[in-house]
């Protein structure tokens, strides 16, 4: 992807911010990997239809559309970021702001271009982040190959994706951000769908615990014991 120094804000603009839903109706992601890889594109692409291929460097913008679900209406939040995996400078404050974004995410797009063996280095690392962030082996990430459509230019076997993502555990895809607007939308609903499930499932865990009991402290349980030996003493 050719970045240009472009002043026209319309490039992020037409995407409408959407109204803060009630708990449990919001699904937020974060599309991370490095510079160039075509982040931007695949939001865009999926929020509007459209492709535009060349955009200012990213800054880390955040995105939020109401999307249709399986019949239901959910506010989607996507958070796109920087190529920070290749930053050197100021490497301390990117990768707090990485951790931030990562502990605010439900699911992740871990994005390479197949025309960069770079960019596919650097999923790994940011996978391990991720974990780190969110222990729970649940919390959806999908490794996606872009740019499948500059074959001529390849340097990530399809094999290497698929292998990595065996690997890592995680579900792999390779897609066409310029050609193929389905492949995208089929990549975001589907992440949005394993976070629904997710969010369902933590609800539905809440509930059940809350109907246990919780055991009594043990030094409740002593002060209540030396509270009775003192009424009895005074009634003695």
């Amino acid at each position: 992807m050719r970045l240009l120094s472009m002043t026209q804000p319309f490039l992020l603009a037409p995407i409408a911010e959407c109204p803060p839903g009630p708990p449990g109706a919001q699904v937020r992601l974060a599309v991370l990997g490095a510079r160039g890889v075509g982040k931007s594109a695949m939001i865009v692409r999926f929020l509007t239809k459209r492709f535009i291929g060349d955009y200012e460097p990213n800054t880390g913008n955040l995105y939020s559309r109401l999307v249709h679900l399986d019949g239901d209406q959910v506010a989607v939040q996507i958070q796109d970021t920087p190529g920070c995996i290749q930053v050197q400078e100021d490497c301390v404050q990117v990768l707090d702001s990485l951790s931030r974004c990562v502990k605010w995410a439900e699911g992740f797009l871990l994005v390479y271009s197949i025309t960069d063996y770079s960019s596919y280095q650097a999923v790994q690392p940011l996978h391990q982040h991720i974990r780190k962030v969110h222990p729970d082996a649940r919390t959806p990430i999908i490794i996606v190959g872009n740019k499948a459509d500059l074959l001529h230019a390849r340097q990530v076997q399809a094999k290497e994706g698929l292998q990595l993502a065996d690997e890592l555990g995680s579900l792999f895809l390779e897609i066409s951000t310029s050609e193929d607007s389905q492949g995208v939308c089929d990549v975001f609903q589907y992440l949005c769908k394993e976070v629904s499930k997710l969010q369902h499932a933590g609800s539905t865990d809440r509930r059940r615990s809350s109907i246990i009991p919780r055991p009594k402290s043990p030094n409740m349980q002593d002060l209540k014991r030396r509270f009775k030996q003192a009424l009895s003493s005074k009634v003695k």
